[in-house]
């Protein structure tokens, strides 16, 4: 079975430090040693030197690079397997699609262990996925009756799981990550409120670009209520008027519930209405970056052509975003310097789409290798610019 491991099964090879020689079918290469397809040849070498690298071929040198990867973290957990690739013999046995083959990217780190170390990455990310709201239900528990919670969240995709686990130590450890296995979705929330001030000093340093940043705004307001004890010392519960005013003016506003028990709301906040956000201009590349990480798409599109095959694959990137925030995207393209703005007729969005094979090359792959993309969106960037 095995050594236990902590809440699951930790398997004999875990943490062994493995060199696979794989036979790349080159007569032109020497090594003094032969295989089968399908075999390999396993040696122990020093940590220092293998550490955890899984590098591919280098197909552009006249000499054939040995594969090598370190087999680590073969465990299970909380049911959750993980399970790295081993590679396989010949290249045209592997279990996945070779890299170096799908890439035409220079200089382009792909490591896990790699984590964004710009604070504007994260306010992109949060532009991108991020929500701030206010939680109000009855509990008779309560003084006034009513429960009422600010809570900062992002989900993204199960397999980004590893990228919230970078965002909560980035903001020093605050909040909970859980996963919902039903939906194939990983949330991180914040919602105690000494934890949401490290949050909120975070983007009064780096501020959210968005209208999103409008919530936020609306949202810093309720916290300090809540930091003041307001909520609950205003006599006559104008404390918790007050916050139902404020939710009213946020994106979703007032259920049809609260609607109805506090019918004399202000749908805007001591009379201030919804701020607005100007974003004049994209602060760097690296807010870009984050907001990819969450909003963009890489994508193939196979149309016809009057070539021999009678088809071409075009490499496609775009943004799409609620049609409020159509200033924010005519700023993204005007500081890349490409890209069109597309309308959707019956829907309140709109499509930043670049297709253009100059602007792909030129543009937004070398932005990407030097800004780099994380999470789920990096797997799709790297599959899909080797189309280009």
């Amino acid at each position: 079975m095995g050594k236990r491991y902590i809440g699951g099964i930790k398997l004999p090879n875990s943490g062994d430090t493995l060199k696979l020689l794989v036979p790349n079918c080159s007569w032109k290469t020497i090594s003094g040693w032969t295989n089968l397809s399908g075999m390999v040849t396993s040696q122990k070498i020093s940590e220092n030197e293998m550490g955890y690298r899984g590098s591919k071929s280098d197909f552009n040198s006249k000499v054939k690079s040995v594969k090598e990867q370190r087999v680590d973290g073969s465990w299970c957990i909380n049911r959750f397997l993980h399970l790295r690739y081993t590679l396989m013999g010949f290249e045209r046995n592997y279990q996945v699609k070779i890299l170096s083959k799908q890439l035409k990217v220079k200089n382009f780190s792909t490591l896990t262990t790699s984590s964004p170390s710009n604070p504007l990455f994260w306010t992109g990310l949060i532009d991108a996925e991020g929500s701030f709201s206010i939680i109000i239900d009855r509990n008779k528990i309560r003084k006034l009756g009513w429960r009422v919670q600010s809570k900062f969240q992002i989900g993204l995709h199960k397999r980004d799981y590893n990228l919230l686990i970078l965002l909560q130590k980035y903001l020093k450890g605050i909040g909970t990550i859980h996963i919902d296995s039903n939906r194939n979705r990983v949330n991180y929330s914040v919602d105690s409120n000494k934890d949401l001030t490290i949050l909120i000093n975070h983007f009064d340093k780096y501020p959210l670009l968005t209208q999103k940043g409008a919530d936020f705004i609306l949202f810093k307001e309720v916290v300090k209520l809540f930091k003041n004890k307001h909520h609950l010392t205003l006599p006559q519960g104008v404390g918790l008027k007050q916050i139902i005013n404020i939710k009213a003016s946020m994106n979703l506003g007032l259920s049809d519930m609260l609607k109805s028990e506090f019918y004399d709301f202000i749908p805007t906040p001591y009379g201030i209405d919804r701020p607005t956000i100007n974003t004049q201009i994209i602060p760097e590349a690296n807010w870009i970056s984050g907001f990819v990480s969450g909003e963009g798409t890489f994508y193939a599109l196979i149309t016809q052509s009057t070539n021999k095959i009678g088809s071409r694959v075009q490499l496609r990137f775009r943004i799409v975003q609620h049609e409020r925030d159509i200033k924010l995207m005519e700023n993204i393209i005007k500081y890349l310097g490409a890209g069109k703005i597309y309308k959707y007729p019956n829907t309140p969005a709109v499509c930043l789409s670049i297709v253009k094979f100059s602007d792909l090359s030129n543009i937004i792959i070398p932005l990407f290798n030097q800004n780099p993309i994380f999470g789920v969106k990096l797997e799709d960037y790297l599959s899909r610019t080797g189309l280009v």
